[in-house]
């Protein structure tokens, strides 16, 4: 945490944790959990190897906000990963961003700090979907994007004017220069502070994301020179590694191919998300490679086509998913592969196909995901209209991240008795000592932190086969 007081007003902005082991290492069965002399002794080597390499980025989120800065206020960012909340400080606001899978905790924390008269403002994507949940829980709720309107809400405080909801007419305009910067933060505290987003919004509509319903489906773009300027002042405080958020950094391939040719000169490292599509882009590949980009998460989902168009996922054909994948690695970026294993049209055969796609491609860091209906998607509603979700659809508490080790609804094709067993031996077979210390070794760069991310999957894959296993017991 850092922050100036003074006669200004104090406003506090809260990062709050999931409490599902999501943010940690922690596991949801632990009470009931029983282990020998040398699983404790591998569960701790390795939680100490996670506790080393977090790779903990900052709230991008929360530095925006704290950007807009209006005289007469203070503000102060509490990432509730590595402290407290600073209760001794007299604060004016205390700003949460509620995360869709981590209500209860954000609530709570809410609740408290009413308790004591501190006065509380709710925002982020669980309040924009979902404002009438909150209203009973914060003085103020802030509802979408808050790019804009945040100035409005320190203004109205200097006031005392407070209004009890701020709604935003319409998405923010991207091209607008909004200077961010660090100053709330403790640079020191994480794996690198340097998190830029150039793109808000999503061209897609995929089922189980909720970004397209939170951010729209058009591209909005910041203009090329202002991210520019953004690494440049960037890399004085901050000399590590580049986090680019988008959710599809190649969505628009003529402006991710400008934007990554004018940062060569700049050379940074940097990670990001992207389509496997990237592979048969030649021009947009090699501006990636040459600009620095050292890793990749692309979403592969299923390796059936029928699966992923059951979800209204259609731009990466199976057929086309290896080939991509190998030219992306050629190119000397690392491949984070995500799957969803459990998805409509999936079937007991394909656990195989994902050990055997693994292999043939080549991918660095694997992860096999369980489909989580997040409140607010399609996929959500529809499972609550089959009658297929395993909670109420209005306790949206239960649909909290975790790291697979719960199943929250009944795939369609494989009974949950099938599935578990199904999913978990997937697991135990992909997330082995061995096969990290393979997939370092033959990653195209950044191989000590592939290695990290491989040892860190190994633990926790292992809590989540544990908490799988007592959820098959309790079905039982």
């Amino acid at each position: 945490m850092k922050g100036s007081m003074g006669h200004n007003k104090q406003v506090l902005l809260v990062f709050i944790q999931a409490d599902s082991g999501v943010d940690g290492t922690s596991l949801l069965d632990s009470a009931s959990s029983k282990h020998s002399f040398i699983s404790s002794l591998k569960d701790t080597v390795l939680s100490n190897v996670i506790r080393r390499a977090q790779f903990a980025i900052p709230p991008l989120a929360l530095m925006i906000l704290s950007s807009q800065k209006v005289p007469g206020v203070s503000q102060t960012i509490c990432d509730l990963r590595f402290e407290k909340v600073p209760l001794d400080r007299p604060w004016d606001l205390v700003g949460i961003s509620v995360q869709t899978g981590a209500v209860k905790p954000a609530f709570e924390l809410a609740r408290a700090l009413r308790s004591k008269g501190i006065k509380v403002v709710l925002g982020g994507p669980y309040v924009t979907i979902f404002p009438e949940q909150c209203r009973d829980h914060a003085d103020v709720l802030v509802i979408g994007e808050a790019d804009d309107i945040w100035k409005e809400v320190q203004e109205d405080l200097l006031s005392d004017s407070l209004k009890a909801e701020y709604r935003v007419a319409s998405f923010p305009d991207l091209s607008v220069d909004r200077f961010v910067d660090k100053h709330a933060l403790d640079i020191q505290s994480y794996f690198t502070t340097n998190v830029v987003q150039t793109t808000r919004g999503c061209p897609y509509s995929c089922d189980f994301c909720n970004v397209h319903v939170m951010n729209g489906h058009k591209l909005r773009h910041r203009s090329i020179p202002e991210v520019l300027r953004e690494v440049e002042a960037f890399l004085k405080q901050d000399k590590r590694i580049f986090f680019f958020l988008d959710d599809t950094i190649n969505a628009d391939e003529s402006y991710a191919e400008k934007l990554f040719t004018e940062l060569v000169p700049f050379g940074i490292s940097w990670v990001g998300q992207a389509t496997t599509a990237l592979g048969e882009k030649p021009k947009l590949l090699n501006a990636f490679s040459r600009s620095g980009c050292g890793a990749l998460l692309v979403g592969i989902e299923s390796l059936d086509d029928g699966s992923n168009h059951a979800h209204q996922k259609f731009h990466n054909p199976s057929n086309r998913q290896v080939e991509c994948i190998k030219n992306i690695r050629k190119a000397g970026i690392c491949v984070y592969g995500s799957f969803i294993y459990g998805l409509d049209e999936d079937t007991l055969e394909l656990p195989g196909r994902i050990e055997a796609f693994i292999e043939e491609t080549g991918i660095d860091v694997p992860g096999i995901n369980l489909l989580r209906p997040i409140p607010g998607t399609g996929v959500f509603d529809r499972l609550a209209n089959e009658g297929r979700l395993l909670h109420s659809r209005d306790d949206h508490d239960a649909f909290r991240f975790s790291w697979g080790q719960e199943m929250l609804y009944k795939p369609q094709r494989i009974t949950l008795e099938e599935f578990i067993p199904s999913y978990t031996g997937l697991t135990k077979r992909v997330f082995t000592v061995q096969n990290a210390l393979k997939r370092a070794m033959r990653s195209p760069r950044l191989r000590s932190a592939v290695l990290m991310f491989n040892l860190l999957y190994v633990h926790m894959y292992s809590l989540s086969r544990k908490d799988l296993h007592r959820q098959l017991r309790e079905i039982g």
